[in-house]
């Protein structure tokens, strides 16, 4: 669930990524009052011969939370908030991970990402950005022993958005997000609105 929800936030920080110095990617992340659009997920693992394949629907208000809607190959509805992971019932909001230690670390990191802290992101990444606004790379290279013990780097790609997102796992395991239908600043959805 951890890298899960890193892909994500990774995933939704992506239009402040036209910036070329940190302090322009902090200042963008906070710009736009909505992120909107479709993703397709393919999970790598050592032990399968073929990749996991997911997909479906995001939405991020910044400073809010994101609304994470899986659709294919099933159903499943989760929202991050400061408050914590929940997923949707279909008539409620539950805790999937009640008892799972260590989560305060992980919305924290996530919330970073979501609130355009690039200050909380380099305690444990390396950031390097290369590239032009109409084609950049963003390496994450951990830095500290806890995000060491999980990713090898953490590559994202795109142009005035965020096509890509490559998840490399110490373990050998990766993880592949891409990104497509991405709009800014639109309406929200009636469930998005009360989820966030």
């Amino acid at each position: 669930m951890k890298k899960f929800l890193f892909a994500i936030s990774l995933a939704l920080a992506a239009p402040a990524l036209w910036a070329f110095s940190l302090a322009q990617l902090a200042n963008t992340l906070q710009q736009p009052s909505n992120v909107q659009g479709a993703f397709s997920q393919q999970r790598y693992l050592k032990s399968l011969a073929k990749p996991l394949a997911t997909s479906g629907a995001f939405t991020l208000v910044p400073k809010k939370g994101l609304l994470w809607q899986m659709q294919k190959p099933f159903d499943t509805t989760l929202r991050v908030r400061s408050d914590g992971i929940m997923q949707w019932t279909g008539s409620a909001w539950r805790n999937p991970n009640a008892k799972q230690i260590g989560q305060s670390r992980q919305i924290q990191l996530f919330l970073d990402l979501l609130g355009g802290n690039t200050q909380g992101l380099e305690k444990q990444f390396d950031l390097a950005l290369s590239g032009s606004e109409k084609q950049w790379t963003l390496r994450l290279t951990p830095k500290t022993a806890i995000t060491r013990q999980i990713f090898d780097h953490i590559a994202i790609s795109g142009d005035s958005v965020v096509r890509k997102i490559e998840l490399n796992e110490k373990q050998g395991d990766r993880t592949v997000m891409q990104f497509s239908q991405i709009q800014t600043g639109k309406p929200l959805s009636a469930f998005a609105q009360s989820a966030l």
